[in-house]
């Protein structure tokens, strides 16, 4: 036992204690009897782990978040939430808490501080930093604990959040539930070291081995780590030892798994433990521990029986597309007053300034930033005026950032995060697609994450700083999308970004940030997310397009008004979502349609574009639509191959010649 347990005992109800360790053992065993009847498909079991996640939980205080895994089934249950209704998501019945949208506990419940897992493993760790932050940053003494396997530790998300946990100092707890197993890999063949927790010194933090079958040894060191963590000492790590005596999933079986590993660990079980321990002590009665024991086990069976007679999910087509993205920011302020002559990166700058002047729950992050003011400069000068706490330099950790701009926005912040360049976006990808892009219509909460993006090329910068990856995040149901090409337009777009309640990718071209200006009103204003902008009017073509692109065809379109041809030309503006109303209405007019943009052709936006007024709009077009776009090989750092070869901008005229002639 722990150290200390006789004077953690008389601190403690141990009745209680007994009873919120034992319940999530009754459910145990009632789903595995389920499992072998053949009336439950899968089930994740933390059978004899149970005294990490309920000692946890128990030292913990009501306002501490918790982020756990998939075997953590004791936080739910230690923290109260209702049982039938969790019986109903673990069922997955009418009533449970995701409406079917999500398996087991990938999923939150803002009322109770947890925030549930995805099954990207590790990648909760950034989230809990950001809510650590929070605490930070309001003076509030909440902490966040955030669990992970021992074979989640190798993950990249796990060695960014603790980096940054140590940097900044944030109360946060990671706690490893070492059970000897990641699927079937031992431990022992997937790391070099026998305690895990000694990699807390290399981020300069505390690490300390804990007995994961001693629930009592799991209080008492959680409870320490959270005191240092609320006294503003930092990050702690906590390497729970414990074993997997089921297989990763119960279909899997335990085969791999020697005997002489069972015979080790049963008779450390958890219960068993701390049963004996408090008969030994005199603090209970056998009866008294049998009728707690008789009663849960009563309790759980009536309740499963009665989830598993539940109706099965429902929806209709409506409510699932209409919960993907939390209610749109409807505050619009349209511009209005004076306007002043500005590049493109001035009205971004404008449009941060702004908004951090009115909201101080907006908070930058990102590299280099703060005093350096970014590699583009776009946020020189903040931290004199908002100061570091507003304005943070991350470490080089694109994944980690993202991870913790989400705990900000679960805590009602508005973390804009600024990606150096957008090609190293794909460091991050997971957070965005996987975590940030899914939350809302998983479990209902909204995520407030503004995601800056320099992109495109055309600046002699070769493949690896000059990619257009847009269209990967439009197959992504989830996030919103923007692309501005005007200063009046970045200025706008970017201020209703930062004020929509779901995450979004804002692309900042970077050839565009001093190479062009434009009056841009001097008052804070919006921009409406998903409408275009008719940019020039005409009948014969319409020219649909984003960004750089908007110039080219604007130029394009001059040229043919000389020759007596009127095109149309569409700036999107936003591509998820896409004003399809508005292209729609234009090939009413021109009945023939070109897409133009500097990302590669295949699987571009265009082709959604294109495919679009073909479905919509076949019987108004006299020619086929015509998609123009970059050639399919990476972006190229000599000028000529850029300019010459890769880039649309050449393919455009002779691309409308045979439009118009068609």
């Amino acid at each position: 036992m722990t150290r200390d347990t006789p004077g953690l005992v008389a601190d403690l109800d141990v009745k209680a204690l007994f009873a919120a360790l034992h319940l999530p053992r009754a459910i145990e065993e009632k789903k595995l009897r389920l499992i072998r009847q053949g009336r439950l498909r899968k089930w994740f079991s933390g059978y004899g782990q149970e005294a990490i996640a309920v000692g946890c939980t128990w030292a913990l205080e009501p306002a501490d978040y918790i982020l756990p895994m998939h075997r953590n089934l004791g936080v739910w249950t230690t923290r109260g939430v209702p049982l039938d209704r969790l019986f109903c998501q673990l069922m997955g019945k009418e009533g449970g808490f995701t409406n079917g949208r999500d398996r087991t506990f990938h999923f939150g419940l803002p009322a109770y501080r947890i925030v549930g897992m995805i099954s990207h493993l590790a990648a909760m760790l950034p989230v809990a930093c950001g809510l650590g932050l929070a605490a930070q940053l309001r003076q509030e003494r909440f902490v966040a604990c955030a669990f992970v396997g021992e074979g989640a530790t190798r993950e990249g998300d796990f060695h960014e959040a603790l980096n940054l946990a140590a940097v900044w100092k944030l109360p946060v707890l990671f706690v490893i539930e070492n059970n000897g197993y990641g699927l079937s890999t031992p431990t022992r063949e997937a790391m070099a070291v026998e305690d895990l927790a000694t990699a807390a010194a290399g981020y300069g933090l505390p690490g300390e081995v804990v007995d994961g079958n001693d629930v009592l040894a799991v209080i008492d060191a959680v409870r320490r780590a959270a005191g240092r963590a609320r006294a503003g000492e930092g990050p702690t790590l906590l390497e729970m030892k414990t074993f997997r005596m089921r297989g990763h999933e119960e279909a899997s079986g335990t085969k791999y798994v020697p005997n002489h590993l069972f015979a080790r660990w049963g008779p450390r079980d958890p219960i068993r433990r701390f049963r004996t321990l408090l008969l030994e002590e005199g603090l209970v009665t056998e009866p008294e521990l049998q009728a707690i024991e008789d009663e849960q086990r009563r309790r759980v069976e009536e309740l499963a029986e009665w989830a598993l007679q539940q109706p099965p999910v429902t929806s209709t087509l409506e409510r699932e597309r209409a919960d993907v993205f939390a209610p749109a920011f409807t505050g619009h302020r349209p511009p209005a007053g004076p306007a002043s002559e500005k590049r493109f990166i001035d009205a971004i700058s404008d449009a941060l300034r702004q908004a951090m002047e009115e909201d101080d729950r907006i908070v930058l992050m990102g590299q280099d930033i703060a005093e350096y003011g970014g590699v583009f400069k776009v946020t020189q000068g903040f931290v004199g005026k908002f100061g570091r706490e507003r304005v943070r330099n991350t470490p080089i950790i694109e994944s980690g950032a993202l991870g913790a701009a989400m705990g900000l926005a679960l805590e009602g912040f508005k973390p804009v995060v600024e990606i150096q360049y957008a090609d190293f976006i794909t460091c991050g990808f997971n957070q965005i697609v996987n975590n940030l892009a899914t939350t809302h219509y998983r479990w209902g909460a909204p995520v407030n994450v503004t995601i800056r993006a320099p992109f495109g090329g055309h600046i002699g910068a070769g493949p690896f700083h000059s990619q257009s990856p847009e269209a990967w995040f439009c197959h992504v149901p989830g996030l919103k999308v923007v692309v501005p090409s005007t200063p009046q337009d970045a200025k706008g777009l970017l201020r209703a970004a930062i004020d929509e309640p779901n995450p979004v990718l804002f692309f900042e071209h970077k050839y565009l940030y001093r190479a062009i200006r434009g009056p841009v009103t001097d008052a804070p204003f919006h921009l409406e997310l998903g409408r275009a902008a008719v940019v020039r009017t005409g009948r014969h073509a319409t020219l649909v397009t984003y960004g750089l692109g908007v110039h080219w065809a604007l130029e394009e379109a001059a040229y043919w008004h000389e020759q007596g041809v009127e095109l149309e030309v569409i700036d999107l503006r936003t591509l998820v979502p896409w004003d399809r109303a508005t292209v729609l209405a234009s090939i009413e007019k021109t009945s023939r349609l070109l897409v133009l943009h500097e990302a590669v052709r295949t699987a571009g936006f265009g082709a959604e574009v294109a495919a679009s007024v073909a479905e919509e709009a076949f019987t108004l077009l006299d020619a086929p639509p015509v998609r123009v776009a970059a050639e399919d090989f990476p972006v190229p750092f000599s000028e000529y191959l850029e300019q010459e070869l890769h880039s649309p901008r050449p393919r455009l005229r002779p691309a409308l010649e045979r439009l118009l002639r068609f």
